[in-house]
């Protein structure tokens, strides 16, 4: 793996994910309780064996920045050239942000030139799944491909979001449609089209030659889906990798939680009994970075009229998460959080430092960092209250509540005319 590097994107501003990345990158929003977006990649990346990694950042990264330094730096060596690196946008071509993900590898040439790598994967730091790079990297090999596009199969309507290839039956692609409003089905498969994950693996030569080339047309928008890819599909070996899930060995589990209700949804599916993304596999570890807090703790298990009880059910509860004659279900507690007695918590994401007050009621939501609930006030009970207090109500009707919200924001509507 040595003349390996991996690229990873983490530059979106992931503006459909507000208010949760109104202070942080998309990919250091917190996922699971315990784990942050970009622990996935990094972790496939790990578990593939590949240890020489560059991360692109843009906006809002000093979250993502801290994060990575605290959780990953420590698990690579330098001395046996093994690093993860967080690069900041460096201006070196011109004064400008990056246009494109193309772009922004282009802008990154030189720093990636000095590893003189001979193969190059690119990927991206927002996704929640479980991929072994390592047979990516051997598939790119056995095809001779000049670049290799992870695939996957989803629905047509999903589909209008990606790029859509065509393949033969050697998987070589041979045509390419770019977030098509009528995308081509599979043949045989009316129902699903071939997507691109947003995965390449690049012959390092070829990569540098495209990108030189590419930075050089006024009217590109020097993105590797848009303009690279469908640029070379007809000269050159572009292979489609198909994809399938390290656990389940068929339909592959993949999740772009780029909006609210996505990223709630895949949330949820963590505390069902038998989920699809398994975060036990021992054979495949998800890391990140685990503060020194305690374990969790439950208290007060009262009988008779009205007791309180410290209970959680079918939730996840972090490290640090003191659940106190509360009640919580189907829910995820990240770390240091705390339900106080009375209060009951349903169908919710609360993230790290959460209070929820005495007899308080949350239901169907995600509440930011530090956030305290005052006493007796409920959540996802009344959208119209939610909105007038202004908390974000997603299309799915789940409620969101910002970090910084103190206890002005939950004054009664009518209370702040008075």
């Amino acid at each position: 793996m040595d003349n390996v590097l991996v690229v990873v994107l983490a530059g979106g501003k992931g503006s459909r994910l507000e208010p949760l990345t109104r202070d942080r990158a998309k990919p250091a929003v917190p996922f699971g309780g315990a784990y942050r977006i970009v622990d996935f990649t990094l972790s496939n990346c790990i578990n593939s064996g590949m240890r020489k990694i560059l991360v692109l950042t843009q906006y809002k990264a000093m979250s993502l920045d801290r994060h990575i330094n605290l959780g990953w730096r420590p698990l690579l060596s330098r001395e046996l050239r093994e690093f993860v690196d967080v690069v900041p946008p460096q201006q070196r071509i011109d004064e400008h942000w990056y246009k494109g993900t193309a772009d922004a590898v282009y802008q990154n040439i030189y720093t990636i030139e000095k590893e003189h790598p001979e193969y190059i994967v690119i990927l991206a730091a927002d996704h929640i799944y479980k991929m072994d790079y390592l047979k990516l990297l051997k598939y790119h090999k056995d095809t001779r491909s000049d670049v290799t596009v992870g695939a996957l199969r989803v629905s047509l309507p999903e589909a209008t979001q990606f790029g859509v290839m065509q393949v033969d039956s050697d998987h070589r692609i041979i045509g390419w449609q770019e977030k098509p409003a009528q995308p081509r089905h599979i043949p045989g498969d009316q129902q699903h089209a071939l997507a691109s994950m947003g995965i390449y693996v690049f012959t390092a030569r070829f990569m540098f030659e495209q990108l030189c080339q590419d930075a050089t047309r006024r009217q590109s928008a020097h993105d590797f889906g848009r303009d690279i890819i469908p640029a070379v599909i007809n000269t050159h070996r572009v292979f489609a990798f198909p994809f399938l899930d390290e656990n389940r060995k068929n339909d592959a589990y993949w999740r772009d939680v780029g909006t609210l209700d996505a990223y709630y949804e895949a949330n949820m599916d963590l505390v069902s009994v038998d989920p699809l993304l398994n975060m036990y596999d021992e054979h495949w570890p998800i890391r990140t970075y685990h503060p020194t807090y305690p374990p969790p703790k439950f208290v007060f298990a009262e009988t008779g009229p009205n007791p309180r009880r410290g209970q959680a059910l079918d939730s996840i509860i972090c490290p640090g998460s003191i659940v106190s004659g509360g009640s919580v279900s189907h829910s995820i507690l990240g770390p240091n959080t705390r339900v106080n007695s009375y209060a009951q918590v349903e169908g919710s994401i609360l993230f790290e430092g959460v209070d929820i007050g005495r007899h308080a009621k949350v239901r169907r939501a995600i509440i930011d960092k530090g956030v305290h609930i005052p006493p007796g006030v409920e959540v996802g009970y009344d959208h119209d209250h939610d909105r007038a207090r202004g908390f974000t109500v997603s299309e799915g009707g789940i409620v969101v509540i910002a970090k910084a919200y103190g206890a002005e924001h939950f004054v009664e509507p009518e209370a702040m005319h008075v």
